[in-house]
């Protein structure tokens, strides 16, 4: 019987209803028939299998995570409270066997207990979102699973997978970020990034520079105007291909450049390039090469004129 088409009582003809979304009955109030008892019930779960004061009834466990060594499915033999209960004799036994479930772990369970305690503090350090983290987790796992990992260190190749994970999901995380939140060397995260992604054949397309104009501009504390300006420089320069071959932390950067400077919001080069880990140089040419392909000299000229009177004519 379809709910949506019920609006009288079939008994009384009354159209005062009631659906009871708990037990999934529509209940006549008029006469107290109940008229369908067999729709979806939304209610909690009137059983607890679990010994605590929570009086909510849970309906299922907790979701599976990569977060988690054993996807959060795993059980613990007795806990420090059991113990209490127990006589001398059983409470030795329930340590002894605690101590042979932590020895019976498998090599594959010992790394990832490591691995994803690193992965949590290095999520933490970057604040990184939790939909990262559970990417990275998962790609770490299979990586241990098709033996990967062996012969490299796990704190870089954790710092590889949350590298990918940031890529896949277009968050902008430099390198060098990553390199200084975990205390590996760039290039050697670079290899693990590089290695893993080819073996487990991850597809990442090339970063967007548009990615990181928002991250960049809010450090260094540009107005809404340089920001939307910033992008529009962009679009107007991966229209021309001017991104072509170049990196897109460099071009990024050299366009809040430009924009700064065009929405009267200057920034040194040295202060976008420790925003950015991208050298003064290398600024410097995708900024020559943008206003050069974008016929913005002559404005940008006419501004670095009148900012130049106006220093002047406060001295």
């Amino acid at each position: 019987m379809a709910t949506d088409n019920i609006k009288k009582c079939p008994e009384c003809g009354s159209s005062n209803l009631y659906n009871n979304k708990d037990k999934g009955e529509i209940v006549c109030r008029s006469c107290g028939l109940v008229i369908d008892s067999k729709n979806i019930s939304l209610g909690k779960e009137w059983r607890d299998f679990e010994e605590s004061d929570d009086s909510e009834m849970r309906r299922s466990g907790a979701p599976t995570s990569y977060t988690k060594y054993d996807l959060g499915m795993g059980t613990a033999i007795g806990s420090e409270s059991d113990t209490f209960s127990l006589d001398k004799k059983q409470r030795y036994k329930l340590q002894r066997l605690k101590r042979w479930q932590k020895r019976l772990s498998t090599v594959m369970e010992k790394n990832l207990k490591i691995a994803l305690g690193e992965l949590r503090r290095l999520s933490s350090f970057l604040n990184l979102p939790t939909s990262i983290e559970e990417e990275a987790g998962k790609i770490y796992t299979e990586a241990v699973q098709k033996n990967l990992v062996r012969g490299r260190s796990i704190e870089s190749v954790v710092a590889g997978v949350v590298y990918a994970a940031c890529r896949r999901q277009n968050i902008p995380r430099t390198l060098d970020e990553i390199s200084e939140a975990s205390g590996i060397d760039k290039k050697e995260i670079g290899r693990s990034y590089r290695y893993i992604t080819r073996e487990l054949r991850i597809k990442i397309l090339p970063s967007n520079p548009v990615d990181y104009i928002s991250r960049f501009a809010s450090v260094l504390g540009y107005g809404p105007k340089t920001q939307s300006r910033g992008i529009e420089i962009l679009s107007e320069a991966l229209s021309l291909e001017l991104t072509s071959g170049r990196g897109p932390i460099g071009i990024a950067a050299a366009a809040l450049y430009i924009a700064g400077l065009l929405e009267g919001e200057r920034r040194t080069q040295r202060d976008i390039s420790e925003v950015s880990g991208v050298t003064e140089v290398t600024i410097r040419n995708r900024y020559k090469e943008i206003i050069t392909k974008l016929n913005l000299e002559d404005e940008i000229k006419k501004i670095k004129a009148k900012t130049k009177e106006a220093e002047e004519d406060d001295f």
